[in-house]
């Protein structure tokens, strides 16, 4: 009798093909093994997989350029050095981390930037948006109308970032709860959607929302409780489902007219069981799963998906790479990173 295998990943049979229509790669993450994946097509069309060793890899955000990435007690930016138009090995972008702010472990889940480029994230323990500090582990932005003070207890375990217009401006939280762990009892009904520019709670009675996102005016989010992938009616307050998943839903990223939602298997404790995403999975007659599905917008139907096995079973972000068609990255379990060297424009004294 064979032994199951560590790792393995399969797709739908068009995948690597969209990828190339697209002109996309994608990267994602699972803090629950500790790997950055970036997905791309080699010289031969065929799918490249690439894996990067990082501690508790959770958020992620890029403008192609530059990645910012969240770890377990720091957040990464990492800066492309290839030029325009260059490739190393059939790669054409290579990411190295150039910069790792030591915050402590806030648990940091969402990263985004804005247009101002403040690095601005979700700083789950202690339930609030926060950016970097040069001397602090982090200097508080905003918190929830709910919660009283700042304190490393996760109230409400606030998780999710969207920029509008280039500003910070949608959260979700899986609770409205001001005690330590509260949000562990509030798990089915009562997760919701912030406004953080007037405070207003526009949302409720989502279950486990995650990855809020404004995409072509809407304000899509993940009800990662229920497994529907959908949005809020901003008039109204309505989460309108788009499509059904088959997994714990974290992470969206759009492409076109496409979304990438990552999708993870449930844990065997209380976190992620009891939820109507069970029931809703049985009626389906389907079981969860780890990967990725590609939902077309205009329909709603699942057109691609991306399927791990093995030791991998959770994921958290992804993150479309538009224009990329081989993404690698630099780590530090190998010396690759002392070897390369870059040159910066000369100044004079």
């Amino acid at each position: 009798m064979s032994s199951p295998a560590l790792f393995e990943l399969t797709t739908s049979r068009q995948f690597p093909q969209w990828l190339a229509e697209q002109r996309v790669s994608l990267a994602f993450t699972t803090y629950q093994a500790g790997k950055l994946f970036f997905a791309g097509l080699q010289a031969n069309g065929q799918l490249s997989i690439f894996e990067r060793t990082f501690s508790r890899c959770l958020g992620m955000c890029s403008d192609g350029q530059t990645l910012w990435m969240s770890s377990l007690y720091q957040l990464w930016r990492f800066e492309n050095v290839l030029e325009r138009d260059q490739t190393s090995d059939g790669t054409d972008r290579l990411y190295v981390p150039q910069v790792g702010y030591v915050t402590g472990d806030l648990d940091i889940h969402d990263v985004a930037v804005e247009a101002t480029g403040r690095v601005v994230f979700v700083n789950t323990l202690f339930g609030c948006l926060a950016t970097l500090s040069d001397t602090h582990s982090f200097v508080p932005l905003w918190k929830p109308p709910f919660i009283d003070r700042l304190a490393a207890e996760d109230r409400c375990h606030l998780n999710g970032l969207a920029l509008e217009n280039g500003k910070a401006k949608y959260v979700t939280a899986v609770s409205q709860s001001n005690v330590a762990d509260g949000w562990r009892d509030r798990r089915q009904d009562s997760g919701c959607v912030i406004d953080v520019q007037s405070n207003d709670v526009i949302a409720t009675g989502l279950s486990m929302p995650h990855s809020p996102r404004v995409y072509r005016e809407n304000l899509w989010v993940l009800n990662s409780g229920t497994g529907h992938f959908g949005f809020i009616d901003r008039a109204n307050g309505r989460f309108e489902s788009v499509a059904f998943c088959p997994g714990y839903m974290r992470g969206l990223s759009f492409c076109g007219d496409f979304a990438i939602i990552g999708l993870s298997k449930q844990r065997e404790n209380r976190t992620f069981s009891g939820l109507e995403l069970d029931s809703n999975l049985e009626r389906a007659r389907a079981d969860a799963r780890c990967g990725l599905y590609v939902i077309d917008l205009r329909t709603g139907d699942a057109v691609h998906w991306v399927r791990i096995e093995g030791v991998v079973t959770e994921l958290y972000d992804v993150i479309a790479l538009s224009g990329v068609r081989k993404p690698q990255a630099l780590g530090f379990k190998s010396d690759e990173i002392r070897r390369v060297l870059r040159i910066g424009e000369a100044k004079v004294l």
